[in-house]
């Protein structure tokens, strides 16, 4: 069994004064899909934003790759591996699907700034419309661009927030099948918050459910029952 890439250890997170995550243990590996489960409100969005630093964590141990992590800013993290598509998808849209993938560059030394073929024999859908703006893609042309710009950048790990949402059923199978391929590359290991309980089942090599900001059930695949995990994350 492969080393965790990722270690989070006694995590509490705030906003304001109130506290949205409480103690939380969670892990992820390499050539992995480590599956956040849970209702809404109960802090997964928040928790990848604690990992991207997107939101500083008010206590809790941090270890990336072997490496502490401090408070540091998303910027920081993002050059250390980290790249985080969120809900909602976050594209520029008056910028081009070119101009889009270019900001992904911002991580990589001037000898990789080029949108490699792997990107479009992903997303072919993005090669056909290079030129055209990011606001007049669908939503689930959208979502493929935010990942695919979060893969310019060569991650080591990669947060994905709810990448099914408001998509199409066939966009929602390609993505399935563009993160289980990432998984077979074993080059990365990758955090998915999802609702959609098949899809997530289907990926997902360890869950994670969080219930009122706290982990209250985890276990690999093999060691977990379906009908658990689904009572678990049910309202």
């Amino acid at each position: 069994m492969a080393d965790d890439l990722l270690t989070i250890e006694g995590l509490d997170l705030h906003y304001g004064g109130s506290q949205i995550l409480n103690g939380v243990d969670f892990s992820a590996r390499v050539g992995e899909v480590t599956c956040l489960m849970g209702t809404n409100g109960v802090g997964k969005t928040s928790l990848l934003k604690a990992l991207s630093g997107t939101h500083g964590r008010s206590a809790g141990r941090y270890v990336l790759d072997g490496a502490e992590i401090g408070q540091e800013p998303a910027h920081a993290l993002a050059q250390r591996g980290v790249a985080y598509v969120p809900q909602g998808r976050d594209i520029f849209p008056l910028m081009t699907v070119q101009e889009n993938l270019e900001t992904g560059f911002a991580c990589l030394p001037k000898r990789d700034r080029f949108v490699p073929d792997q990107i479009f024999e992903l997303f072919p859908i993005l090669k056909e419309f290079l030129h055209r703006r990011g606001g007049d893609l669908s939503g689930g042309q959208q979502q493929q661009l935010a990942i695919a710009r979060a893969l310019i950048a060569k991650p080591k790990l990669l947060l994905l927030d709810e990448p099914t949402e408001g998509i199409q059923p066939n966009i929602i199978q390609q993505i399935g099948r563009v993160i289980d391929l990432l998984r077979s590359e074993a080059n990365m290991a990758i955090v998915l918050v999802e609702q959609y309980f098949d899809f997530a089942y289907d990926l997902g090599d360890r869950f994670f459910v969080l219930e009122r900001g706290a982990v209250t059930l985890t276990g690999d695949r093999e060691k977990i029952e379906r009908d658990d995990l689904l009572k678990a994350v049910s309202v």
